[in-house]
Order: C-alpha cells, then structure tokens, then sequence
C-alpha cells in the first residue's frame, strides 16, 4: 500500500512539474523575466487543477461505494448544480465583490452548494435513516430544479452575460488566473482536509459495500457513516464547483481505473484517487490550453476521455457484474 502511494505521488509531483514548465509555450526556451512571468499563470492553474481532480475522484470513489452504484458520481446529488445556480445568479445579478479574498462568484457558488446539500439533508432524511434510494431520487429533483433556476436565470441575461455563464457550465480552468492566493491556498487546505477525513471512513465504507445491515452486525455506525461521508463530499464538491465549474467524468472514471489497479479496498482506494484525479485533471487541462490555437474548456476533453472509457467497460462487464 505504501509503495503504491509513493509511486502516484511521484507520479503527480513529476506530472505538475511537467506540465508547469512545458506546454503550448515551452519556458525553457524563454528569458528569466518572462519565464517567471508565464509561470506565476501557470502554477496557480496547476494547483486548482489537482486539487479539482483530488476532490472529484474521491467523491466518486465514495458515491460508488456509499450508494453501491457503479454510476454515481460527485453531481448525482444535485449540489453541483446547487453551486451552478448560486454562480449563474452572481454573474445574472452583476455580483461582483471581494469577501476575505474570495470573489463574489466563489461565494456564490459555495453558497448555491451548501444550500443544496441542507435540502438534500431535510428531504432524504426519514425517520428510519437515510435510504440510498431516497438520496439518488431527491438528488435526480434538485438538479431539475436547478436547471431550472440556470435557464430561468440565463433568459433574463444580456449576451455578455449568457457568454460568461455558459463557459462557466462548461468548466473551466482558465479563470484560476483570476484567483487571490489566500483563494488557491484555502481551497487546496479545504479538499486535503476533507480527503484525509473521507480515509478515516474508509473502514466503515468497506462494511457498507456489504450492505447496511451485515455493516450494522459487525459494529458500523451506519447512519453516522453516511451523514459524515454525504457531507465531506458535499464540500469537496463544492470547493471544486466554485474554484473551476461543473467538470464531469473525473469523478466517474478516475474510480473505476483504479479499482482495476489498486482493488476494491478503500484504505487504499480513496487515497490513490486522490493523486489519481489529480494527475488526470492536470493532463487534461493541459491538454486543452495546448491542442488547439484557442482554448478549450477542460470539460470537453474530460468528456472526450470518460465517454469511450465509459462506453468500454459497459461492453466488457456487459456479461457479469460490474461493480
């Protein structure tokens, strides 16, 4: 186990480094002064970037596990779109301020997130606990409603605006040259807290793979468990709404990658897709800030990676259990 999380965080500190120095334009082959200035664009870009991916991934990694859904990713419960219609309304509202650092579309969007887990909290939550089916379902309503609030909002919106908003939906990096150091700072601090929290879990999400009830019998807090786990993923979603946009498939496909390498185990499932997202999130963005002479939003080549991935492995477990 710890050999092999040597190896992903080598693997991701020689990734960052690589895809700091060379890219669409290579600094070695520049003088010092404008060197270091394409480099203080560069590694805030970077840092977001793997701290984005290290959230995403492991929110998959425990969504798959806590609901036993091969499907369920960091947006299955609606507060990623929580944090789209609190950004969505900033930018329709003209929000622009400062609060200790963090713009007012970092807020908004934190603050859509939030809102949307104390809805999902009050609507999933019986008497009897909190059925897995239930969350999925409330989950499926509030990113209707959201969509909702999203298009109501863009349909008041002048063009400026609708532009603004609709590259923000797609997710995006490039605005992480907009973002204040104690921003990048207290995001990355949030989701490495976070992720070593989810890991002090990870016993506990073994068992619930089992079921809730063998899980119960062997001495899991079960509705403990779950209510820790629906909100330290919660956050990590919505830092990672709120520093880059809504960025699909890393939380789908970082998990299953990785099951195939490291196993089903989450002592060591959580913690390799932690460096595991963040490697693929830092190539991917890379890869859409160099292919092309315009920038793409990351959100298409994450898409353009997880779709066939995804489409792949449904084939070859057509035949067998896939999770």
């Amino acid at each position: 186990m710890i050999i092999t999380l040597v190896v992903f965080a080598a693997l991701l500190a020689a990734t960052m480094t690589v895809c700091t120095m060379i890219c669409s334009v290579n600094v070695f082959s520049l003088n010092t002064e404008i060197a270091d200035d394409i480099l203080d664009i560069r590694l805030p870009r970077v840092a977001i970037a793997a701290a984005v991916g290290a959230a995403l991934a492991c929110c998959g990694a425990v969504f798959q596990g806590l609901l036993r859904n091969p499907l369920a990713d960091p947006f299955i419960l609606g507060v990623s779109g929580g944090g789209a219609a609190g950004a969505v309304a900033a930018i329709a509202l003209g929000i622009d301020f400062a609060f200790f650092g963090f713009s007012g579309l970092t807020v908004s969007a934190f603050a859509g997130a939030l809102a949307a887990l104390l809805l999902l909290l009050a609507f999933a939550r019986g008497r009897s606990g909190t059925s897995t089916h239930t969350l999925i379902l409330t989950g499926v309503v509030l990113n209707a409603i959201f969509s909702a609030i999203i298009l109501f909002a863009m349909s008041m919106m002048n063009n400026q605006n609708v532009s603004e908003a609709y590259r923000w939906m797609m997710g995006s990096l490039k605005q992480a040259i907009d973002h204040d150091s104690p921003q990048i700072v207290a995001g990355c601090v949030v989701v490495a807290i976070c992720c070593a929290a989810l890991l002090a879990f990870a016993r506990n999400l073994n068992l619930l793979a089992l079921g809730e009830e063998t899980a119960a019998q062997m001495g899991a807090g079960v509705e403990r468990t779950k209510l820790a786990l629906l909100i330290l993923c919660a956050l990590l979603t919505a830092v990672a709404v709120s520093l880059a946009g809504p960025i699909g498939f890393v939380g789908l496909i970082v998990p299953h990658i990785l099951r195939i390498i490291v196993g089903p185990d989450h002592r060591i499932l959580i913690p390799s897709a932690f460096f595991g997202g963040a490697i693929f999130l830092v190539v991917a963005d890379t890869l859409a800030r160099s292919l092309f002479y315009t920038e793409l939003p990351v959100g298409v080549i994450t898409a353009l990676c997880g779709g066939p991935f995804l489409l792949w492995l449904l084939k070859s477990r057509a035949r067998q259990a896939s999770f």
